[in-house]
């Protein structure tokens, strides 16, 4: 059996024995929009919760437009356009227009990566499009603290906008239940003392702090907490299919799109599986997530629900551009220097999280359960001995040992990774999905 997982930009022809009983785990056939622009222009007509893009911009005198960075694939070269252009058309000049993009504690996107992101040239040419940068405090308005106590900072040039709207993909995501909406905002614009409040372990070890789950999640009550205090945001709401096609969107009220959004995505990315794997094969979901190391961790953290006590979890990740930050790369080292146990003693006690650390925090979590395993190209030799993981050559090698270790050739298979979220539902029927994507 060959199933192509999503691996870089071309994906990666994973072949499994046919007399392994193997388990695919994907979304099911979500819809198309067959037409996105058309699709968005009414939902600017037809808003949720609030009253239409033409009536909320009438009479403004700035805009600020927030976009995710380069780790998300969101349609950004159809919805700017669209969106700038019913701006314009309510009086707002360009030259009061901002897109600004949310790229929290990551590294700024500009040049070609920062045409990939925006997605039409026009869009540059127009309105002014600058990166935010976390560690600029004099770009920052304080409008004070959560009921927690987190430092609610965010970019001025968000905060003072006349109009503010954010653009977002609602997908599954392993803290906050679901991205998009409220997430956009912070960490997207948020300032570094604000983001690594809200990734502290007291928020981040709560069991709630999971993908699929809002309620009673400490992290989205945060974020929504500190977009409620930034004054009246609106969104437009992404969702996408495997292939990166809008299946999904919607323009409204911060809040109530976000909901209407993740209620439409729920069916598709949450997948309920009757049975745990003693060997799971998952992805990084391709590119752009899996340019690094430290978004690679999103995947693992996805699968591990389904991944049987001492069980072996194999992910596939280009990481193209190695590890990630120096940050990252110092939280890894403490990691692989003083263990599991170590680690957690170091960071349990802190209000504010070291940049980027929260992330070997996540990979703890899979660890716990079994052995991770890493296949990728992209990794020099230094950068493998800081995984804190099993790195394979041979994956066909790797895999098989796992099989016959365990004696059982049950095998699940997630190609899609972190987009698709299996959920162990012990006495639900389930069926094995063999369907391929139409391409890669």
């Amino acid at each position: 059996m060959r199933i192509m997982m999503h691996y870089g930009k071309k994906g990666f022809p994973l072949d499994l024995p046919d007399e392994w009983a193997v388990t695919v785990i994907r979304k099911k056939l979500m819809p198309i929009l067959a037409d996105p622009v058309k699709a968005l222009e009414e939902a600017f007509a037809n808003p949720v919760g609030s009253a239409s893009l033409a009536t909320l911009a009438r009479g403004r005198r700035s805009v600020c437009i927030v976009i995710c960075d380069i780790t998300r694939p969101v349609p950004n070269g159809l919805i700017l356009p669209a969106l700038i252009r019913e701006v314009l058309a309510a009086g707002i000049g360009a030259h009061d227009i901002t897109v600004l993009v949310a790229t929290g504690l990551h590294r700024p996107n500009e040049g070609p990566e920062l045409l990939e992101v925006v997605g039409d040239p026009w869009v540059l040419e127009t309105v002014k499009v600058v990166n935010h940068a976390a560690r600029q405090d004099d770009e920052h308005a304080y409008l004070g603290a959560t009921r927690r106590g987190t430092p609610a900072r965010l970019d001025r040039r968000f905060v003072e906008a006349d109009l503010k709207i954010v653009i977002g993909l609602v997908e599954p995501h392993f803290m906050a239940g679901y991205s998009g909406g409220r997430k956009v905002i912070t960490p997207g614009v948020a300032h570094w003392e604000t983001i690594t409040a809200i990734h502290s372990a007291r928020l981040l070890e709560h069991e709630q702090a999971a993908n699929c789950v809002l309620e009673g999640n400490p992290l989205h009550e945060e974020l929504t907490e500190i977009a409620q205090m930034a004054g009246e945001s609106l969104a437009i709401n992404v969702v996408i299919d495997e292939m990166r096609r809008i299946s999904y969107l919607n323009f409204g009220d911060l809040r109530l799109s976000h909901e209407s959004a993740v209620a439409y995505m729920r069916p598709y990315a949450e997948v309920s599986v009757p049975e745990k794997f003693n060997t799971v094969i998952t992805s990084a979901a391709g590119y752009p997530l899996d340019r690094n190391y430290y978004q690679t961790v999103k995947g693992m953290v996805a699968a591990m629900n389904i991944l049987e006590p001492g069980g072996n979890l194999f992910i596939l990740s280009e990481c193209s551009e190695g590890i990630g930050s120096a940050e990252f790369i110092e939280s890894q080292r403490r990691l692989c220097t003083h263990g599991m146990d170590g680690f957690m003693e170091g960071i349990r006690p802190k209000l504010y999280a070291e940049v980027d650390e929260w992330e070997t925090e996540m990979l703890l979590k899979p660890l716990r359960i079994g052995t991770v395993h890493l296949h990728s190209e992209g990794l020099c030799a230094a950068d493998k001995e800081l995984t804190g993981v099993c790195v394979v050559e041979s994956l066909e090698d790797a895999l098989r040992r796992s099989v016959e270790q365990a004696h059982d050739t049950r095998v699940a298979v997630i190609p899609e990774g972190p987009y698709v979220i299996p959920i162990y539902s012990p006495g639900v029927a389930g069926s094995r999905v063999y369907r391929e994507p139409d391409s890669y």
